[in-house]
């Protein structure tokens, strides 16, 4: 009967704990400290003061300190990537897949975001986080666990889920991807968002860590990324690992300009009547010689807290005119090419007198030369030094295209004393114009507006077949976007364009049998 009476030690445990907490203790420490000290000096005070905190751990009042991430991103109240990893870990415990809680890994990421930053600020970029992650709740179950990774990422870790294979990650990835297709409401403008996805299945991942699982997803993001917006791609073994850009990218990225590693990538653009070549975009692209190709969204940020914005425009310049100047060399038809103006480029009293001076260093006619001003620049603009160098540059002969149109608020007027000679409609209002009525009434609008002011049209972001033959049917004169040909290298524009020219002249193939 021994055994019955004996305390056992989680009693013990207890009652320690109960002597511990309780009140009295407050009460009689200062006097247990002061008697040992008094009774047997330093040698008794040394030893209760290392034998109460043994007391305290074996009450279990001493604990190890909890390393959980509590860090949450400021905008959309999500906990951070540490806190993805540490979930995702504790899954890995034993005993704690018995039940099919795999913690299945995502990682989504809104499209353009750099283009969603210029053209809303910084606040609406913010509404449009905040309304992201209301959208990815409703989507998702209670047990799954949502994070924000930075950048416009968010990471998720399935709960429960007994069957997972690539079709289901797929539709679920689809899933994820409708809930952004209603447009996101910004004060007064409808915006209209893609998201990429990628996802890692367990057994494709070899490390069973959180570190691991969610590195995964990423690297397999990145490779949606590249793939160009909406895309989706599962994590396989061979992708490059994702790495993650250290905090002091800012000093990166000023070497990054001076190295030469920032380049001019050109995206093509061609005439919905010919299918002709009508002009390139000259688009940023950073080639990091550890991390590879860096996406705009990364870098563009911190060059504008940089206040490195001229800096890039001059490279960009310098980079486009030298490339026209190769391809009429080679004898390639590449009849303009479009550079970005930021804002600080443009207030710059400077900027016509340099662009001229480039212009007849390359010897180059300004009408080979395209400048595309933001909307949003030109709506809320009263300075005089960007109304100058826009009205000089429009006179000298270069195009000046009015970008992102729709998503700001320029009046005709506005236009008008811009000499603007193009307006490219906002992606947001391309984005499914083959089936959503609403969006091909917008663009319809705007064409209309366009046709009575004699102004050319091109729609950016033209992803799919079904919206480049909608637009041409609506009357959109040129067409860029991902359907028509991805961002390449200086190097790869002569191959394509040959081939794009060979596509054109080339007859059509009668099938085989045929009458």
């Amino acid at each position: 009967m021994a055994h019955r009476t004996r305390p056992s030690f989680a009693a013990l445990r207890n009652s320690a704990r109960t002597v511990l907490v309780g009140p009295q203790l407050a009460a009689f420490l200062p006097a247990i400290m002061l008697g040992a000290y008094w009774f047997g000096g330093e040698g008794v005070l040394l030893t209760v003061a290392v034998i109460f905190p043994a007391l305290m751990a074996f009450a279990g009042l001493v604990t190890r300190p909890n390393t959980r991430p509590g860090r949450r991103d400021g905008t959309t109240g999500l906990p951070d990537r540490q806190a993805l990893v540490h979930h995702v870990d504790a899954a890995f415990t034993p005993g704690a897949t018995a039940d099919g809680d795999l913690r299945i890994c995502l990682a989504l990421e809104i499209d353009d975001i750099a283009r969603l930053r210029d053209t809303y600020g910084p606040e609406g970029l913010e509404k449009i986080l905040r309304a992201a992650t209301v959208r990815l709740r409703d989507t998702l179950r209670e047990s799954d666990f949502i994070a924000s990774l930075g950048r416009a990422r968010f990471g998720i870790a399935l709960g429960k889920s007994p069957r997972v294979d690539l079709e289901t990650m797929l539709q679920l990835s689809a899933r994820l991807q409708d809930a952004f297709a209603a447009p996101i409401m910004v004060d007064a403008a409808r915006v209209a968002v893609t998201a990429s996805v990628g996802f890692a299945l367990p057994s494709r991942v070899a490390a069973q860590t959180g570190e691991a699982f969610v590195g995964a997803a990423e690297s397999a993001l990145d490779e949606a990324r590249r793939a160009g917006p909406g895309s989706v791609r599962a994590f396989a073994k061979g992708m490059r690992p994702w790495v993650e850009l250290p905090e002091n990218i800012l000093k990166d990225v000023v070497h990054a300009l001076e190295a030469g590693e920032i380049q001019a990538w050109f995206q093509p653009q061609i005439s919905t009547d010919t299918g002709a070549l009508s002009g390139l975009e000259a688009l940023a692209r950073w080639q990091h010689p550890a991390k590879g190709l860096v996406a705009p969204g990364a870098f563009l940020p911190a060059i504008a807290e940089a206040g490195l914005f001229e800096r890039l425009g001059e490279i960009m310049l310098f980079q486009s005119l030298s490339a026209i100047r190769e391809w009429d060399r080679a004898g390639l038809e590449v009849p303009a090419v479009a550079v970005n103006l930021s804002s600080d480029e443009l207030q710059n009293p400077k900027l016509f007198d340099r662009i001229r001076w480039e212009l007849d260093r390359f010897d180059l006619a300004p009408n080979r030369l395209t400048l595309e001003v933001l909307e949003d620049v030109v709506a809320r603009s009263d300075d005089d030094a960007i109304t100058r160098n826009i009205a000089a540059l429009s006179q000298l002969g270069c195009g000046i295209d009015l970008d992102d149109f729709g998503t700001g608020h320029a009046s005709i007027a506005n236009i008008r004393r811009f000499a603007v000679s193009r307006i490219k409609i906002d992606r947001s209002f391309v984005t499914h114009v083959d089936t959503d009525r609403d969006q091909q009434n917008m663009v319809d609008a705007i064409l209309t507006m366009a046709d009575r002011l004699g102004l050319d049209t091109v729609a950016e972001g033209v992803e799919s077949h079904g919206e480049h033959a909608m637009l041409a049917q609506l009357g959109c004169r040129n067409v860029q976007g991902y359907s028509i040909a991805k961002p390449m290298p200086p190097g790869d524009v002569a191959a394509w364009v040959r081939d794009h020219r060979q596509k054109l002249v080339r007859p059509p193939q009668i099938p085989h049998g045929a009458a």
